[in-house]
């Protein structure tokens, strides 16, 4: 899983998945921008200042998106790999409890900031001549509904489509673009069912939906990225790769009745 020599943006590498995977690439060789709106991108980068170079930005914003592929051209010269991580859950308000503007506020992040790594970063890797990898996060909650709020879920969906359009729209620049599927994870995002879990001594049932009976680790996932930003997966291309202990082999879910809010 070599990455010497590839430069990689991370975005939502403040915590979680984000800071599992830049700090997973930094090991394995790659010169890292670890991109976050919270700041905590800076607490990332101090783990391996040698290879790390923190960047607040907002992965939603265009703006913000071609700053950090400018950032990487100017430190590095080029780049090979954007992982479009960064994502917000809006909660489990049920379709008819959602406003229009929550809606807008979670699809700006969790759908066009990966438009925005393909537009930018995709471009840039494929006028760098060398090809490269865009890997996206997705959900199990974008295969099937049952396992996020419906803006969520509706988002996640739209991140699996739009891997396969990228990599149509990249033929013959050798840039792949594929998404990780990620299930039950401990994050920020999760921390809220966690610790509801934990409150009422249930934590042993965390998971029990998937064959593992377990949740994920955010290291779990950045070992999926590390094989997606590798040369291993250079056959891999328009791709959801699903990391979820098995949940999705069934995708088990409480069914929603109408007028009332999933707890």
């Amino acid at each position: 899983m070599d990455l010497e020599g590839k430069i990689a943006i991370v975005t939502g590498a403040g915590s979680g998945i984000g800071r599992a995977t830049a700090l997973l690439f930094a090991q394995h060789g790659a010169k890292v921008i670890a991109a976050d709106i919270t700041g905590k991108q800076d607490e990332t980068a101090a783990e391996n200042p040698a290879a790390i170079t923190a960047v607040k930005a907002d992965a939603g914003s265009e703006a913000d998106v071609q700053m950090l592929v400018a950032k990487a051209l100017e430190l590095h010269g080029s780049l090979q790999v954007f992982y479009a991580n960064a994502g917000i859950s809006g909660g489990m308000e049920g379709i008819f409890d959602q406003s229009v503007e929550e809606w807008e506020r979670i699809l700006r992040i969790n759908l066009i900031g990966p438009f925005l790594a393909i537009k930018h970063g995709g471009k840039a890797m494929a006028d760098g001549g060398k090809g490269g990898s865009i890997i996206c996060t997705a959900s199990v909650a974008g295969l099937r509904s049952g396992a996020g709020g419906p803006a969520y879920t509706a988002s996640k969906a739209g991140v699996i489509n739009l891997v396969r359009i990228g990599a149509q729209q990249l033929t013959g620049s050798s840039v792949r673009c594929n998404a990780i599927c990620p299930g039950l994870i401990e994050t920020g995002m999760t921390e809220f069912i966690y610790n509801k879990a934990r409150e009422r001594g249930f934590e042993d049932k965390i998971g029990q939906l998937n064959p593992l009976q377990r949740g994920g680790i955010p290291n779990e996932i950045a070992e999926a990225a590390l094989f997606l930003a590798s040369d291993r997966s250079s056959y891999v291309n328009g791709h959801a790769l699903v990391v979820d202990g098995g949940l999705s082999a069934s995708h088990p879910y409480a069914r929603q009745k109408f007028g009332q809010t999933a707890s």
